[in-house]
């Protein structure tokens, strides 16, 4: 039977992406190949122990809620995650996958939404990015964009402007904690950038508290 290394679970309002608002079970996957300079999670890039897939999905349906989001560091760096995400949409969940970007997107079961956060500069990441995932996204997916000041917005503004389209909404968020949400969002409207404002909707409720 595969197994999956995990970190934690629990149960949160999710604070991100299409999904936002909603009570959702989180499963928090061990492990990941990047090192942005923001990473909120780096307890998560080591330890862990392994949970049969089934276990897991065990997990969620105690849980009492029918959001599930599939997140890190990098759950795609373990294969199984694959089977994990099919296991919980065969169990009738609506499911949500956090993902860096710097991991392929395709074999992901269609019936996930897939949440790819591209990288800026100031991430200390951007060489990662794998822009071939933007090729089979859909419009279920969402793209993120963390920002971290004026270069980074000025970056995520140019890619957005180089494509005719996008194939899902594109989010930008402000790196909490380095950009004033006021002013992402008046560089957005002062463009007319064709982007969701997101802000972190968790951490605006419970700060950088761990389990939220």
């Amino acid at each position: 039977m595969s197994r999956v290394k995990l970190t934690e679970t629990f149960v949160s309002i999710q604070g991100e992406a299409d999904a936002v608002g909603w009570p959702t079970f989180f499963i928090r996957l061990t492990g990941c190949p990047l090192r942005c300079v923001y990473c909120d999670t780096q307890y998560s890039f080591y330890g862990g122990e392994w949970r049969d897939v089934a276990q897991v999905v065990d997990l969620a349906s105690g849980s009492g809620v029918r959001h599930v989001c599939v997140t890190g560091g990098e759950p795609l760096a373990q294969k199984s995650c694959l089977e994990l995400l099919a296991a919980l949409c065969d169990a009738g969940f609506e499911v949500s996958l956090e993902t860096s970007g710097a991991m392929d997107v395709a074999p992901v079961d269609p019936r996930v939404s897939r949440v790819v956060d591209l990288k800026t500069p100031d991430s200390g990441e951007v060489g990662r990015n794998r822009l071939a995932n933007l090729e089979v996204l859909s419009p279920r997916d969402q793209v993120k964009i963390v920002v971290c000041s004026r270069s980074d917005y000025e970056w995520a503004r140019d890619l957005l402007r180089a494509r005719r389209s996008w194939p899902c909404q594109v989010l930008l968020s402000p790196a909490w904690g380095q950009l004033a949400a006021c002013e992402l969002a008046e560089w957005i409207l002062a463009d007319r950038l064709d982007v969701r404002l997101q802000l972190q909707l968790h951490k605006l409720l419970w700060g950088e508290e761990r389990g939220r």
